[in-house]
């Protein structure tokens, strides 16, 4: 270890050096470093990237800045030397706050992944990212997302922070990291042998006494250390005698970051002084414009500022060889001189066109009424709105205490806030800057606007009454703009979907259709909706699925802000209620297309939760669990839980049916604490408590059941809701009633399936589950066959089949005959094959529990018979995500051909690792290259 200063680290160097030979051999991995300032994390990442440069990884290294944090992703594109992904497009600022804020952070999570991908196809890669506490939060978000996903690559990931300064989430970051894997090293002052040995290499003779309690003073810090026995070593102030190194009588030393500074002259103190200023790191060409010398006249301070070790060359620029330098240098400025240089530094950058560098210094100086200053913070607000909303809030809002409240700007800056909090996820706090607002501006253009994007503020915040109040009334108002109305009036229509008001929604949607001419595109979206929904809930498919098309058709040709209702959205809904299963995810694509292109904050993570049903619904239970954690991770990150009671209640049937009812019930839990805590809409209540009431059936009977089901069965108009949005909710509904004595409730029931399937004679799905429930109420064996045979989701038609098998043997089990019998032993094969087809632990241990009521015993169950481990222990889905990668195809080229998430694809990824006993895909290529040519239909499990 030669660099100085890591004399004693060996047990710190222990988990990188494991990390290299794990991507030298394939493999991904990360480390951790934290550490106070000086404690050597700087040092151990180059020396990583030396010995990586050794072997054939390729090495990236990237550095956050505390001036840099505004900017998204900085230290990554540093890293990888991809300029586009910071270069911001700034949306043009206007007067008008009803454009919804496009949200792009999830889609550069993309971005990175695909580069990434493309890059460690190449060969394996290190990346280094250094100063990680002055992390944007894009940057955070990314490495949170992304980090865990690629270890099934040759990748390898060095992190470095300073503790106890910076921002507290990469606290967050790194315990998430830890528990994913991540090795983690803490840096802490030299041991006492190991500052004797520093000085020994130092001075090429091992201390004395008096040496070693000069080095005391440093107090095991590795930089002051190195530092201090460097000053005594130009200041000749140790000399050797009788073999070891001592002081000489002159010695004067002292520790401090600023001792190599002591010695500089005046003018490149000056120098180093205003280049500190730009940042840890700077261009030459900036400290020149700054002090107005050529280039030449900086030649010699630049030299002396090399040679005392202070400025270090670092590709086109220059920087500071260690943090504490730099703070060393510009604490030496004085604060009035620091506000005048940093005003010089931002007009500088902000005349080149670079917004956001120069808004991060007008963001330390600017006074009130600083026109330059806030011309930068507005311009860098917007650049930086759909790539990192809470760095816009700190913009935007830093902007507005610097307007002078009589200032004519001040509204658009006002709009530019509440957007940006908005996209933030402070939606309360949008609330009240918007009121403010709106108590000091005179009535007018702008106050309209506003009221219109403070009742759509308020939608998203759960408060559907007072956003329909807020709205009536500005509707009220003569004079109201078209594009104001349009907007006002959709948002009336999305509170009474919210209030669940069909009454006063029917006939203002009327009204409006009646009228089209007269109405903007965004009314008309909305009222189809509003429409769309009346329909579904009065069980009239056809007219439903006519009103949402329609809608879908306007919002995607029409104005953008139209696009604010995502009618795609209850498509798939109606989809799923009818069994149009590979319709629904034709439209999920399309909506995870528009959410990555210009989606909000309020929806980006509800593709996920869409596949997780739709996962669900065609029997891939293990595909469903992945895609509901990786909607609800996404929604934890951006704050976005609009549809995160899908998530938990496809989590909760997927345990459920495992035979987890525990691990249900705590889905189910998490539910309720949702829907308590909820700041937003939260939609998919009713699917979430047909949920509840799968696990409460199997926690405490049919009777708990009923009681979480009780506003249905007691309600026609919920309950045919219910039947509309769950297929296998009406067969269930029924033997739950009866099983309880409750055959009222199990016949209007039947009545309520019978009546939508007799009125949408067009919906197949509608009609099986129909047969279904009125087969076990009346016991009718030719409408449970029936519902086997058309049943489109594999659960119910398996349910249906266990159904028949039940009827066939009702009564005494002596009077069955043998051909009764025969039928439904057949019944219950069925039931059981197909339960543990779709991974129905529980339900199939329920079938082969009948079974063996009739005397049978079963042994050759595919499911069963499946070993733990290696390739036949694989389920079809993973199969297909192994082959697919072990021809070379990244995770998101798996994912686009199998209709499924990159998080998805990593997570069947790690479980064929864990089965096959491999950790890297260069390994997996190598067993699957082994494996004998196989027919995939004959692989038969979930």
């Amino acid at each position: 270890m030669s660099r100085p200063g890591w004399r004693g680290r060996g047990r710190e160097w222990r988990p990188v050096a494991a990390l290299l030979r794990a991507v030298e051999t394939g493999r991904g991995a990360m480390v951790l470093v934290e550490g106070g300032s000086g404690m050597g994390k700087t040092q151990l990442l180059h020396k990583a990237t030396e010995a990586a440069a050794r072997t054939d990884i390729a090495v990236a290294h990237g550095t956050a800045d505390e001036l840099g944090r505004l900017a998204p992703l900085a230290p990554l594109a540093t890293a990888l030397d991809e300029p586009a992904l910071t270069s911001l497009d700034p949306v043009p600022l206007s007067a008008s706050p009803c454009a919804e804020a496009a949200d792009l952070r999830l889609s550069l999570v993309e971005r990175l992944r695909a580069l990434l991908e493309e890059r460690v196809g190449q060969g394996p890669m290190l990346i280094t990212l250094d100063d990680l506490h002055w992390a944007d939060p894009t940057t955070q978000l990314v490495l949170r997302s992304l980090l865990p996903e690629l270890t099934s690559y040759p990748l390898g990931w060095i992190l470095a922070r300073t503790s106890g300064i910076g921002d507290p989430g990469v606290e967050g970051l790194y315990d998430l990291l830890e528990r994913e894997g991540a090795g983690r090293v803490v840096l802490g002052p030299l041991d006492d042998l190991a500052v004797a040995e520093i000085a020994t290499d130092t001075f090429g003779a091992p201390p004395g006494p008096d040496v070693l309690r000069l080095a005391a003073a440093a107090e095991g810090n590795p930089f002051l250390l190195v530092e201090l026995l460097r000053r005594c070593e130009l200041d000749g102030a140790v000399e050797i005698a009788a073999g070891s190194a001592r002081l000489t009588s002159t010695a004067r030393v002292q520790v401090s970051a600023r001792s190599p500074l002591v010695s500089l002259s005046a003018s490149t103190r000056q120098l180093l002084q205003v280049a500190g200023i730009l940042g840890r790191s700077f261009s030459v060409d900036d400290l020149a414009e700054m002090l107005g010398e050529p280039l030449d006249g900086l030649l010699p301070g630049l030299a002396e500022a090399v040679r005392a070790g202070i400025i270090v060359p670092a590709v086109d620029r220059l920087t500071f060889r260690h943090d504490l330098l730099w703070q060393a240098v510009t604490d030496m400025i004085s604060e009035p001189v620091r506000t005048a240089l940093q005003r010089q530094a931002g007009c500088m950058l902000l005349q080149r066109g670079a917004v956001v560098p120069a808004a991060a210094h007008f963001m330390r100086c600017a006074r009130v009424g600083d026109t330059r200053a806030l011309d930068a913070l507005d311009r860098a607000a917007r650049a930086v709105l759909p790539y990192s909303p809470p760095s816009a809030v700190d913009l935007a809002v830093r902007a507005l205490e610097l307007t002078d409240p009589a200032a004519s700007d001040l509204l658009v800056r006002t709009a530019t806030a509440v957007e940006a909090l908005t996209a933030a996820g402070r939606l309360a706090e949008a609330v009240e800057c918007a009121r403010t607002a709106l108590r000091r501006a005179p009535p007018g253009p702008w106050t309209d606007r506003m009221r219109c994007e403070l009742t759509s503020i308020l939608l998203q915040s759960g408060r559907a009454a007072e956003a329909v109040a807020e709205a009536e009334d500005l509707l009220a108002r003569p004079g109201l703009g078209d594009e104001v109305r349009g907007l006002t009036e959709l948002a009336v229509f999305q509170g009474l979907l919210g209030l669940h008001d069909f009454g006063r929604g029917r006939a203002r949607a009327n009204a409006v259709l009646a009228d089209r001419a007269g109405h903007r595109d965004t009314a008309l979206v909305g009222a189809l909706l509003l429409s769309a929904h009346i329909a579904w809930e009065e069980a009239r498919a056809a007219d439903a699925f006519r009103d949402v098309h329609e809608a879908i058709r306007i919002a995607t040709t029409g104005s953008v802000a139209a696009r604010r209702a995502h009618p795609r959205l209850f498509l798939v809904y109606c989809l799923f209620g009818v069994g149009r299963h590979a319709e629904a995810e034709r439209v999920i694509r399309a909506a995870a297309a528009d959410f990555e292109a210009y989606g909000p904050t309020s929806h980006i993570a509800s593709p996920a939760f869409f596949r997780a049903c739709l996962s669900l619904a065609i029997g891939r239970p293990d595909d469903a669990a992945a895609e509901a954690e990786a909607g609800l991770e996404a929604a934890e990150e951006v704050g976005a839980y609009a549809y995160a009671l899908l998530g938990l209640a496809v989590l909760a049937i997927v345990e459920l049916r495992r035979g987890n009812v525990e691990a249900a019930a705590q889905h189910i839990e998490r539910i309720a604490a949702k829907q308590r805590a909820a700041h937003g809409p939260m939609y998919g209540s009713v699917w979430s408590a047909w949920a509840g009431a799968l696990v409460g059936e199997a926690q405490a009977g049919p009777g708990r059941a009923m009681e979480t089901l009780g506003s249905c069965y007691a309600d026609t108009r919920k309950r045919r809701w219910m039947l509309m949005l769950e297929p296998n909710a009406a067969a269930w509904m029924t033997r739950t009633a009866l099983a309880t004595g409750r055959r009222s409730a199990a016949e209007n029931t039947v009545e309520t399936a019978r009546q939508i399937a007799h009125d949408n004679p067009g919906f197949p799905a509608l009609a099986a589950a129909a047969a279904h429930a009125h087969g076990i109420l009346h016991g009718d064996a030719t409408a449970l066959a029936q519902a086997t045979a058309h049943h489109s989701d594999p659960w119910g038609a398996a349910s249906a089949a266990e159904d028949l098998g039940v009827l066939l043997i009702a009564g005494a089990a002596d009077g069955v005959s043998s051909g009764a019998r025969k039928a439904a032993i057949a019944r219950f094969d069925e039931a059981a094959d197909g339960y543990l087809k779709i991974g129905a632990l529980r339900d199939a241990a329920r079938a082969r529990a009948r079974l063996r009521n009739l005397g049978v015993r079963r042994r050759h169950w595919s499911y069963a018979d499946r070993p733990g481990t290696g390739w036949e222990s694989l389920t079809d889905t993973e199969r297909s995500v192994a082959t697919l990668v072990a021809q070379g195809l990244t995770n998101r080229q798996v994912a686009t051909q199998m209709f499924l998430s990159p998080h998805t694809v990593s997570f069947h990824l790690r479980q064929v690792f864990r089965k096959l006993g491999i950790t890297s895909r260069v390994e997996l290529a190598r067993n699957a290259a082994e494996q004998p040519a196989q027919d995939p239909a004959a692989n038969t499990g979930p």
